[in-house]
């Protein structure tokens, strides 16, 4: 099973968070972790790491708090993810070019399809902003597994 680490989930859980904010509104941490049901020291961690990449502002004071440092519709789910993991792909061969810690990189067959994975995870996790994850969707159900159209019903010979 892919999977984003539990620290991405949660930074994405809290940028957009603070994608639902209005204007200049400031939410603190134990705002933060009450709303989301994330710990509060696990909040400050996540919001330390997106300020470090400039995705999130703090203020100080008794009226601070934290924001986005831009617009929802400017950052994307990829941004928050590779804020808080670095390069997204889901094997190595796939973000690093130089394949060192890959001792079958040489005769490797599929490490350019590798490639191709990592790169349409990256562009679906790019396509998706802050702004759209805020959003509440209709739920949207897909079988797991092959989906098999129904056939027709046979027609009668006469």
């Amino acid at each position: 099973m892919l999977r984003i680490s539990r620290m991405a989930d949660y930074g994405v859980v809290l940028a957009t968070r603070l994608a639902t904010l209005a204007g200049e509104e400031l939410r603190s941490v134990s705002a933060l972790a009450e709303e989301t049901g994330i710990p509060q020291p696990t909040v400050s961690k996540v919001l330390k790491a997106l300020g470090k990449e400039g995705l999130v502002e703090s203020t100080r004071g008794a009226q601070g708090g934290y924001r986005l440092a831009r617009r929802a519709s400017g950052i994307n789910v990829a941004d928050v993810i590779s804020a808080l993991e670095g390069p997204i792909g889901v094997t190595e061969c796939g973000v690093d070019e130089t394949h060192e810690d890959c001792d079958l990189s040489s005769q490797c067959d599929v490490r350019g399809n590798w490639q191709l994975i990592n790169t349409a995870i990256l562009s679906a996790l790019e396509g998706i902003t802050l702004a759209e994850m805020a959003t509440k969707p209709e739920p949207v159900f897909v079988p797991l597994g092959r989906h098999r159209p129904e056939r027709p019903p046979m027609e009668r010979r006469s």
